[in-house]
């Protein structure tokens, strides 16, 4: 079997797949978007949860959703409870130089799977996990993006200041942990180049949402500062979010004095950056909400494509705020679109690998399989001990 026409980095890396939603899929994507073959092994009939998470639905049942994180895998469905099943979900693991799982403890070693046992005789194995929590509590708990969102404060501090708290619009607690396990994987297969032994790494979603909070977390370790939701405003910096122009809003991101002083002359108002007040950052934000009404009465005045070009001419750093079919309509978000044929679906309009190299080697977007596409395949690979990857 041939994951890639070049020698792309993983080419000949092959990696059971055993996860299933967003974090492990993810990771896997990414290593299969590098070269490595990856199988996804899924549940008969039913398969990855996401293919059910919808609507949109895409011709042949599966939901958009699932489209996101599972590009150029092959899928095996496998009954887990069943003897056959079970043995050939263990054969897989034997050609195996990865395997991810993303199940509650205990799950894996029901079956046989779990790292102690593969250990002893796939010695070489990388096994990554990606439970809810890495440590020696809350073990049982599910490890769902919105939970975690809930209980490592980013909903504390996500939402307008008059608001409820609010979950961030993407799961980007689980897409933090995908990309900490895609990097703990790679510094796994690096360290058995040079002892010749796998082991096993845990991603902990819990531990990778707490390392997510980053300067939130050392305000607080740090300073004793307690965030609540402040809108689109930040924390240490001012001015550094978003406005309301006379026709829509846009987001200013000032960084340092220089850029204050070329924004105060822009606006025509350069008495703010000599006023005591605003002469420094800290004092900014001691003082943010005088500012802020300062610059939404000037703002309000003229249009955001107004301001974001007169910023821009500045090099001072702003932006328009987009909807979803806005940032496609544009030339940068274009780019980043391939199409992919698939036989059942139609033409697929995917987001890319954002990773580009000037040697990655070529490896062409396959569509997400289809639930148990790939099992004749598969089988065939596993009959013949000598066909590699």
């Amino acid at each position: 079997m041939s994951s890639s026409t070049g020698r792309a980095p993983l080419s000949g890396l092959v990696v059971a797949d055993f996860s299933r939603i967003l974090a492990g899929p993810l990771a896997t994507q990414i290593l299969a978007d590098l070269g490595a073959y990856v199988i996804k092994i899924e549940r008969p009939g039913q398969g990855d949860d996401t293919r059910t998470w919808g609507p949109p639905f895409l011709q042949g049942g599966d939901a958009a959703y699932y489209f996101a994180v599972n590009r150029n895998k092959h899928s095996i469905a496998l009954d887990l409870t069943d003897d056959d099943d079970i043995q050939t979900a263990r054969r897989i693991v034997a050609r195996s130089d990865v395997l991810v799982e993303n199940f509650r403890p205990n799950v894996m070693s029901r079956f046989g799977l779990d790292y102690p046992t593969l250990s002893k005789e796939h010695p070489r194995l990388v096994y990554a996990s990606i439970p809810a929590f890495a440590g020696s509590t809350n073990q049982d708990m599910p490890g769902f993006d919105l939970l975690m969102q809930a209980r490592t404060g980013f909903m504390s501090f996500t939402g307008g200041p008059q608001g409820e708290p609010a979950k961030m619009g993407v799961a980007m607690l689980d897409v933090v942990a995908g990309l900490y396990a895609t990097v703990a994987i790679q510094a796994a297969l690096a360290q058995r180049e040079v002892t010749g032994q796998g082991q096993q790494i845990r991603v902990g979603l819990f531990e990778a949402s707490i390392a997510a909070l980053v300067n939130q977390a050392t305000n607080y370790l740090l300073g004793g500062l307690v965030p609540g939701p402040a809108g689109t405003s930040h924390p240490n910096i001012v001015p550094y979010q978003g406005f309301r122009s006379s026709d829509g809003r846009f987001v200013l991101a000032v960084g340092n004095e220089k850029q204050f002083q070329a924004a105060c002359d822009g606006m025509g108002r350069p008495d703010l950056a000599t006023d005591p007040r605003y002469a420094t950052n800290s004092k900014r934000v001691d003082h943010r909400d005088d500012l802020i009404a300062e610059l939404e009465s000037i703002f309000e005045k003229q249009t955001t494509e107004h301001w974001v070009a007169l910023f821009d001419s500045l090099g001072v750093p702003a932006a328009p705020m987009l909807r979803l079919d806005q940032v496609f309509s544009t030339p940068e978000a274009l780019a980043t679109v391939t199409e992919i044929e698939d036989p059942v679906r139609g033409t697929l309009r995917l987001v890319k690998s954002p990773i580009q190299g000037s040697d990655l080697g070529d490896v062409p977007p396959a569509p997400p399989p289809r639930l148990g596409e790939h099992e004749n395949e598969i089988r065939a690979w596993l009959a013949n001990e000598d066909d590699e990857t």
